[in-house]
């Protein structure tokens, strides 16, 4: 017997347990086969044989028949010669008109056998010789010569013809009765192996049913034990999980509210930088009409412009490059200013709809998608791009996150066909197995292949870099798609379009929602 402390701490038992019940149900059922097919080959050969014996008894028959028919014509004629009444010599015309039907008849029955087919065929002759000695005596009984028939059939009784039937028809009958004990014994040869493969066959059947009743039986103890220290293990196990649960879920909410914090004190010192980067492109203009006014002043070629002044100050070479040099610095502030933005507005709306709660509602898919595609029409007309929608399935879902997850496919879609080619996008869905699964397909520049999971990630973008954006739409998607318990991918080439596919539940409720997302 094999406890539960051998069964969890030896995966090898229950495997080595599986793979002997394997072997003994496989050996049950190749012995089940192979007797069945040994039984069913040794009754049909039981049945062949038997078929055979029958088959001699019915050429015995034959011959009787045959011997039969001679002694019934015989007796008619006899009947007729003694009575002379038309009643015997129409039984006795009967009679002898099917006596070589009879062998034919017999003939045929002994077909499989030459020597019967040969002993037949001899009877032919000394028959058709004893047919003529009964019509000879027939011809003396309507001359009306009674005595003359009758003594002339009584010397043929010994004559010729009666002793070569009497000898053939003895070695028909030696014949069939060799056949006869021989098939018989063959017969009964069968039968005998057919009970013992029978007998046998049943005897393995049920010693495998006895160790396979012992092996389940010891398995089934042996599961039990493992199911209760399995017990034991899950209400721990239980109670650990549900303790990670809260805390994950808490440092999840610590997290976002932390990115909440962050993201909302980044913007304290970025407004206080945006404040000065302006008072200094305000000073700009001051600072270098003095520098100017100075050089002036130096050469004693101008007096020196008053600083309100609106003229522009004339720089020397070096100083109209200092100019462009400070400018070009305020505009690279400027513009880095405005990306942290961006990116600080980026993740507060990530954070916010962190928290947000779905509703679920049931949605036409359709009309959401023709409500997105109206939106987009200047784009795509700027594009000379056509957006197909092929049916979709309807869902229940929560519907603002279904907006942002497919205004973000179709934006993107749009925002990376290839110029100079007319765009082609496609959105078209389908349900399986309690899923509806949503294809956006577009032709345009494609993603190449090894950058299919970076495009997912957040800040992360693919390709070339000539359109706007931050790199986190893809990621709020796939973070919302998860959330409504789904699952999301990508099918691309460079240079031959993309498909986003996305999974997402037929009906959905609240308590599906991903908490790892």
């Amino acid at each position: 017997m094999i406890s539960s402390s051998e069964t969890i701490g030896n995966p090898g038992a229950p495997v080595g347990r599986a793979i002997w019940q394997t072997l003994l149900l496989a050996a049950g059922f190749l012995v089940l086969v192979a007797v069945s097919a040994l039984s069913v080959i040794l009754v049909d050969r039981a049945r062949e044989d038997n078929d055979w014996v029958v088959h001699t008894v019915e050429v015995e028959n034959q011959i009787s028949t045959l011997l039969l028919r001679i002694r019934t014509t015989e007796s008619a004629a006899r009947g007729y010669l003694l009575t002379e009444e038309q009643r015997f010599l129409a039984e006795y015309s009967a009679s002898a008109s099917n006596v070589h039907s009879d062998i034919d008849e017999l003939i045929k029955l002994a077909g499989d056998n030459p020597v019967q087919i040969a002993n037949s065929n001899r009877l032919r002759e000394p028959v058709q010789a004893r047919l003529d000695e009964f019509e000879r005596a027939i011809g003396y009984a309507k001359r009306h010569d009674t005595a003359g028939g009758i003594a002339m059939l009584r010397s043929s009784d010994t004559g010729e013809a009666v002793r070569r039937i009497e000898d053939v028809a003895g070695q028909l009958r030696a014949e069939e009765e060799r056949l006869f004990a021989l098939r018989t014994e063959t017969a009964d040869r069968t039968e005998r192996l057919a009970s013992i493969v029978t007998v046998v066959g049943s005897g393995l059947v049920i010693l495998l049913a006895g160790i396979s009743v012992f092996l389940v039986r010891r398995s089934t103890r042996a599961r039990d034990e493992a199911e209760a220290a399995l017990r034991d293990s899950n209400l721990n196990l239980e109670a650990t999980v549900d303790e990670r649960t809260t805390d994950l879920r808490e440092a999840n909410n610590e997290i976002q509210r932390f990115a909440y914090i962050v993201s909302h004190d980044l913007r304290s010192p970025l407004v206080n930088i945006m404040g000065f980067t302006s008072e200094l492109e305000e000073l700009r203009t001051d600072i270098f009409k003095r520098i100017a006014g100075l050089h002036l002043a130096a050469t004693a070629e101008a007096a020196l412009p008053e600083t309100g002044s609106d003229a522009e100050p004339a720089l020397e070479s070096q100083d109209k490059q200092l100019l462009s040099n400070f400018s070009e610095a305020l505009e690279f502030i400027k513009s880095s200013i405005a990306k942290m933005d961006r990116l600080i507005s980026a993740i507060l709306n990530l954070t916010r709809e962190g928290r947000r709660e779905f509703d679920p509602v049931r949605i036409d898919v359709r009309e959401l998608i023709e409500a997105i595609v109206t939106t987009v029409a200047h784009q795509s007309a700027e594009a000379e791009a056509q957006i197909h929608i092929e049916p979709l399935p309807d869902i229940t879902s929560d519907r603002l996150a279904l907006e942002q997850i497919f205004s973000n496919l179709i934006d993107n879609a749009l925002k990376y066909l290839k110029p100079g080619v007319p765009g082609e996008i496609s959105v078209r869905g389908r349900t399986k197995l309690g899923y509806a699964i949503f294809d956006v397909t577009d032709n345009g520049r494609g993603i190449d292949p090894k950058d299919h999971q970076r495009i997912f990630d957040l800040f992360r973008r693919a390709g070339l870099q000539d359109k706007p954006g931050q790199g986190i739409g893809l990621a709020h998607v796939r973070t919302l798609v998860r959330r409504l318990g789904g699952t999301m991918s990508v099918a691309s080439e460079l240079d031959k379009g993309s498909t986003f596919t996305v999974t997402l539940p037929v009906k959905w409720n609240a308590n599906q929602r991903n908490r790892d997302s």
